[in-house]
């Protein structure tokens, strides 16, 4: 054999054991399809099957991590964050929130709408597992994005002040809380189908409410706001679909709190039918 043949070594860079490329240049991004995944959660969310929801992502974050896809890994720990406040895993919620909020740093994000989003997703999985401090402080981060980004959408404004406002009121801030509740109940009518998000918003002022007054000094406020809720709920005219099932399922039980159990009763069964349906 020839010795003078130049051999791979001699002109190949060398690889980079940690990225798989060679040194000095940055690794290569393989994009994980983020809109087929969040149609196939919307599937499994349809059925109620939180099982297989969770794998999905899972399956799709190890992609994104191997592909070097940073804002695929974004996207999946937002959903991730979501899904474990969903199913009441407080740890879990938790790892993810924290991975999400570095990745906005690693991909520069800060003072974007995807940075807004990141914000208020983590938020409200703090306040769900009674962390309203650290939720309160994300919220703060996240209202600063969205008031000073001229291209905010209402809908995303409007589920950033009713979250906000539960983290208020589990604060006992009571008077801000219904500040911020009226303030996401009149931008969500602006949305198409917003009926649904007032519907919710009505309730949980119904609920601060009861907090700030008592039951009795509060009583006609509160089922004023339940008659309306319902009639949003139900008179909507939104699609009878995964979303709007859950959203019936989230209220019912609020109505059987204060007495309405016809009303209640009404809105699992249809959120039953439409589930059956999926």
């Amino acid at each position: 054999m020839n010795d003078d043949f130049l051999k791979p070594e001699d002109y190949a860079e060398p690889q980079c054991l940690l990225c798989g490329g060679p040194y000095g240049k940055a690794p290569e991004v393989k994009p994980v399809p983020q809109q087929r995944i969040a149609q196939k959660l919307d599937e499994y969310m349809s059925r109620r099957d939180y099982a297989g929801a969770g794998r999905h992502l899972l399956y799709w974050l190890e992609e994104a991590v191997l592909g070097n896809d940073l804002r695929g890994q974004l996207m999946l720990r937002n959903e991730l964050v979501g899904h474990y406040r969903k199913t009441g895993e407080k740890e879990k919620a938790f790892a993810n929130a924290e991975e999400a909020l570095k990745l906005l740093d690693a991909l520069e994000f800060d003072g974007t709408i995807s940075s807004g989003t990141t914000y208020v997703n983590t938020a409200t999985a703090y306040n769900a597992f009674g962390e309203n401090r650290k939720s309160l402080e994300l919220f703060e981060k996240a209202k600063k994005v969205y008031e000073a980004a001229p291209k905010t959408e209402p809908g995303l404004l409007g589920g950033l002040y009713n979250n906000m406002a539960l983290t208020c009121s589990a604060l006992q801030d009571y008077d801000r809380a219904m500040e911020l509740y009226h303030k996401a109940f009149d931008i969500m009518g602006q949305v198409p189908s917003g009926q649904l998000e007032q519907a919710v918003t009505n309730l949980n002022m119904a609920d601060t409410i009861e907090k700030m007054k008592g039951m009795e000094q509060g009583e006609k406020e509160i089922f004023d706001l339940l008659d309306q809720a319902y009639d949003l709920l139900v008179h909507s005219g939104a699609e009878h679909n995964g979303y709007y099932a859950f959203v019936l399922e989230k209220c019912a039980p609020a109505f059987s709190y204060y007495g309405y159990f016809m009303a209640a009763e009404e809105l699992k069964q249809t959120a039953e039918k439409i589930y059956e349906g999926a």
